[in-house]
This record gives C-alpha cells, structure tokens and sequence, in this order.
C-alpha cells in the first residue's frame, strides 16, 4: 500500500509539472506570437491573458483583444476570446466567441451579436498547425452594419475537412501545396438586410426570411490553410466544385451546380447550372431592382421561354469566360474577381 501511495504521488507530481510547464509554455507562445505581430506592423493587443485548467486541459482566455493588419484593411476585437484544448491533445482545439464582437473589413465596420459561437478545430500536429478539420455553430445572429442595417440568422452551421487525393477525407500531413476542403454550409431563418432586400425586392414581395439556403462545395487553394494564412497572406482560389447550392425564399427557388477553375488574377472559367423556379418571377425582380439592364431583361426572357415552354422550372447555364458571365451568346455581367486579401 505505501508503495501505491508512493507511486501516486509521484505520478501527480510529474503531471503537476508538466501541466504547469505546458501552461507556461502556452502562454509564452501567444505572447510572443503577438508580439511578433506588433513588430510586423499589426495593431495586436490584449489586456490581460490566462492559461487555466489544471490538470487536463490548457484554457486559454483572452480579455479585451484586438487585432488589425493595415496590410489588408481587417481588423476584430472582442472583450474576450477562449481557445480550449485537453492537455493530452493540444491539435485539438474549442474556440468559444463572446456575445459581441467588432469585425473591420475594407468596405465597412459590423457588430456581429450572437447567443452563442462556438467551433471545434483539430490541426495537423505540426509547427505550421494546418488546418485539418473544423465544426462550428451560432445561434440567434446579427451583423449590424455601420449604417445600421442588420442581417441576422437564427441559427447557422459550418463544416469543413481537408480532402486527400482520392476526395476523401485527408490521413496524411499537408505538404504546403495545393490544397482542397469540402464545406458544407446551412443557415435557418437567415434575413438579409434592408438596403439588400430593396435591392432585390423593391416591390417587397418577398417574405422577411428565407426558407432554406444550404450550399455543400468543395474549394480548392494554391496552398494550405495553416498559421501561415494569418500571419502573411491568405491562400488563393484554384477550384471552386459546387455539388449543390439552394435558396428558397417565399416563391423563389433556385438551386445551383457546376465547376469553376480560378486563374492567379483572379478570373473564374467554368460553368455554373441554375435550376430556377418561377424564373419569370426572378427575372421581372431582377429588371426592377435595376440589376439587370432592361433592353438586356427583354432579350434574356425571349430566349429563356422558347428554352422553357411553358414550365415555370428551367436549367440555366452561366458559362465564366473573359471576365463576363453569359448565357448562351449573351454576356449579363461582369465576373467577380475571386480574390482573398
């Protein structure tokens, strides 16, 4: 028995240390990291930083952090942030988000409220901390834009892994190279803001809320997303494989499938089929909100009716070449430059 006791002890010991080692630990890497942000130019702050957990996990809490790359124009800060992991397996990590947070983007400052956001991220156990997998959910959200207009959801789901050659879930470290993850996204009771809706619906037929907006995509990046993707610059777009993507909003359904390849400048080539629903509804939206020139409206529903006969459902291909969208012989727009600051 006394050799038990003995043992016992002696196991909680070398725990004890190694808890209070890896803690230490922790907590110097994150200063440093921010640190070496600052020196790099990035406004990184935080008031005060925690590791807690004894003695099976490391908890990592930030209070009042801030982070902004001029470089880019993005900038977050919240009055705290959790990274939690178990002691056995520090690749695996639980970020947990406060109730408000500030988000800067080039374009615009938003507030983002939610109950709760959460996500469980597991890396590639290397220096380079690649991303291997990741789950996260939000309930009751908000992004309140600086002129405040709002775009909430009352619940929204992300799924993401890292894909192996086969197209299956990846086993084997990332080499830094290409790389590809499947995405599944959903969002339940998701309102676009004011100024979008009038955009689409001046008429306002539409109903607050969508129905359903899903999309499961696979995306393709010239290289890893790892630390690296934070630190320097941000991985970018090769392939982009849509298995499908569905929005339905009051009458309105529209889904959609195709595959696009994307150029270093940013071009889209490929094709993307629609399959519309009351597409004769969706067009009269588009001519009246002014997105859709109406000379060009006019033409476009000639040709989609002799395509369609009666049927209120047609596929409609939108072929990416050049840096327009077309249909059939017919440019509609200018192709968005897919591009990640």
């Amino acid at each position: 028995m006394k050799r038990l006791v003995i043992l016992i002890l002696v196991a909680a010991s070398l725990w004890s240390g190694y808890w209070l080692f890896g803690a230490s630990t922790t907590q110097s890497a994150f200063a440093a990291w921010f640190a070496d942000r600052r020196a790099q130019g990035w406004a990184a702050d935080y008031a005060d930083l925690q590791v807690q957990g004894f003695p099976n996990r490391f908890d990592t809490t930030f209070t009042d952090i801030a982070l902004a790359d001029p470089a880019t124009g993005w900038a977050w800060d919240a009055p705290f942030f959790q990274l939690l992991t178990l002691s056995y397996k520090p690749n695996h990590v639980i970020a947990v988000w406060p109730e408000a947070q500030r988000i800067a983007t080039p374009q615009d400052r938003f507030t983002m409220t939610q109950a709760e956001m959460q996500a469980s991220v597991v890396l590639w156990p290397s220096t380079d901390l690649a991303l291997d997998r990741v789950r996260m959910v939000a309930d009751t959200i908000q992004i309140t834009g600086s002129n405040g207009n709002a775009t909430s959801a009352s619940a929204l789901r992300m799924a993401a892994e890292r894909l192996g050659a086969d197209g299956q879930q990846a086993t084997t470290a990332p080499d830094g190279g290409e790389s590809r993850y499947r995405i599944a996204l959903s969002a339940e009771g998701f309102a676009p803001d004011s100024t979008f809706r009038d955009r689409i619906d001046p008429t306002g037929r539409l109903p607050r809320t969508l129905d359903a907006l899903r999309a499961d995509i696979t995306l393709g990046f010239d290289r890893t997303w790892d630390r690296h993707a934070i630190e320097d610059s941000r991985p970018q777009p090769r392939l982009i494989s849509l298995r499908l993507a569905e929005a339905r909003w009051g009458d309105l359904d529209i889904k959609a499938a195709g595959d696009l390849e994307v150029d270093a400048q940013g071009e889209a080539a490929g094709r993307i089929t629609v399959k519309a629903q009351n597409w004769r509804e969706i067009l009269r939206m588009a001519r009246a909100s002014g997105e859709l020139p109406s000379g060009l409206a006019d033409t476009l529903e000639q040709g989609l009716s002799f395509l369609a006969g009666r049927n209120d459902g047609i596929d409609i291909p939108l072929d990416f070449r050049g840096g327009r969208i077309w249909i059939g012989p017919l440019p509609v727009m200018q192709s968005p430059v897919l591009r990640l600051r």
